[in-house]
């Protein structure tokens, strides 16, 4: 069967605790995706535009944005077409839509529109076919941009980092995927839970991973992700550690994280 007979998956990278490895998973995943031969798509949803950078894409040259996605799909809904402007293709089989702090003055014109939950599921419908996945880096917060998020996606991927308050606040982001499940996206749920920043030296590590386990059991994903520098550097190589430092450890797990990801979440 064609894959354009499939249900794209497009999965959002939400945690609105910041420091969890968040843009560091969305982009790794991406660009792993992509690596795999899977056309995948990543839309930078955070005005800081961390994973636009990573991803080598200069801000300052960017004609569209997500930011212009919003203003057009708010301004002409029966037809908005500025998400193909805002596509840059950054490596090969992996598009993206950047992001500058432009984007933070998309909630006030969302505010006042009809439907505002929905603005970006409604502005990708024009790509969403083109591609095998599409991957969503949220800004750290609960929002009405992570709203957007959780309405357009079909799953969540929630980075979480070994640290003691690693559960902390979590209870309020499955609260608004709750309510957003309810009222807006009957398909959203948490896909996987992805712990981040693992160090097996630290025995801290352990019991934020059984606690973890036990609160999400078998979402929780076997893959974790090591604390490694090559992570940290690769943003300033304008790549993803997966291409830049294929045979670091971090990347290495990232890989592996796409290998389950793929096993485990196949779309019929």
């Amino acid at each position: 069967m064609s894959r354009h007979n499939l249900r794209v998956p497009i999965w959002g990278v939400v945690n609105q605790k910041g420091g969890v490895g968040k843009t560091t998973t969305a982009v790794n995943l991406a660009a792993g995706l992509a690596l795999k031969g899977h056309k995948t798509l990543l839309i930078d949803c955070d005005p800081q535009g961390n994973a636009t950078t990573g991803l080598g894409l200069d801000k300052a040259k960017a004609e569209s944005t997500l930011y212009e996605v919003f203003v057009d799909a708010v301004e002409n809904p029966e037809n908005p077409t500025v998400i193909r402007e805002a596509i840059s293709t950054v490596a090969p089989n992996l598009d993206l839509v950047p992001a500058t702090l432009d984007l933070a003055g998309a909630e006030p014109i969302l505010l006042n529109a009809v439907g505002k939950e929905m603005i970006l599921r409604d502005a990708l419908a024009p790509v969403v076919r083109d591609y095998e996945w599409i991957i969503l880096d949220a800004p750290p917060s609960l929002g009405l941009l992570t709203i957007n998020i959780l309405s357009a996606a079909d799953a969540v991927l929630v980075p979480m980092q070994c640290e003691f308050y690693a559960l902390e606040g979590l209870s309020q982001l499955l609260k608004t995927i709750d309510i957003v499940r309810r009222r807006i996206n009957p398909k959203i749920h948490v896909a996987k839970v992805l712990l981040t920043m693992y160090d097996t030296r630290n025995r801290l590590t352990f019991q934020v991973t059984e606690e973890v386990r036990s609160y999400f059991g078998e979402k929780v994903a076997k893959t974790v992700i090591p604390r490694n520098i090559r992570l940290s550097e690769s943003p300033s190589f304008g790549e993803a550690a997966v291409k830049c430092f294929p045979t670091s450890k971090g990347s290495e797990a990232y890989m592996t994280f796409v290998d389950e990801v793929l096993a485990e979440c196949v779309v019929h």
